[in-house]
């Protein structure tokens, strides 16, 4: 297994690659990450709703050191990432960061979450600052409403009809 600072750091340098080759075969690559993770967490999500986004990125925050927030409301589920420990790690290497590099939760999240009918709004706040804030609504024009006071809304490659 690969420890987190090698795979973080593997992760920035495939992103800068695929996305020098072209944006095409950067958003495939987390399209096929989002087939994945809708076979494995898809069902789950499915049964358990916001409970089960909350099970999971529970222990997502356990396995990655993560300094975040999650909460369920009637409304949505919401992350509030504190410190990304991530991109905090792709900062601070000699090797660059690749500016995407946060677009990627979003790549293979937002078109999971939109096949099983929720609108995901990722605000990543900053490029460079390692925070972010991502809510799951059930109403589409909720999240409308939430992405409208977005600082930098993430939806790199048009998952989401109202952004």
């Amino acid at each position: 297994m690969l420890p987190s600072d090698h795979f973080v750091r593997m992760y920035n340098e495939l992103f800068k690659m695929l996305a020098e080759r072209s944006q095409e075969e950067l958003k495939d690559y987390w399209l096929e990450i989002s087939t994945l993770q809708e076979a494995i967490i898809g069902p789950h999500f499915r049964e358990k709703g916001f409970q089960g986004m909350f099970d999971y990125w529970d222990r997502i925050k356990i396995e990655e050191n993560c300094d975040m927030d999650l909460e369920i409301t009637e409304n949505y589920f919401e992350i509030r990432m504190n410190i990304c420990p991530s991109l905090s790690k792709n900062l601070d290497n000699d090797a660059g960061l690749c500016i995407q590099y946060c677009d990627h939760c979003a790549g293979w999240i937002n078109p999971l979450m939109k096949k099983i009918g929720y609108f995901p709004v990722y605000d990543i706040i900053s490029r460079t600052e390692p925070r972010c804030n991502f809510r799951v609504y059930i109403s589409e024009e909720k999240a409308s409403r939430f992405a409208e006071g977005a600082k930098l809304l993430c939806d790199p490659y048009g998952y989401l009809d109202h952004a």
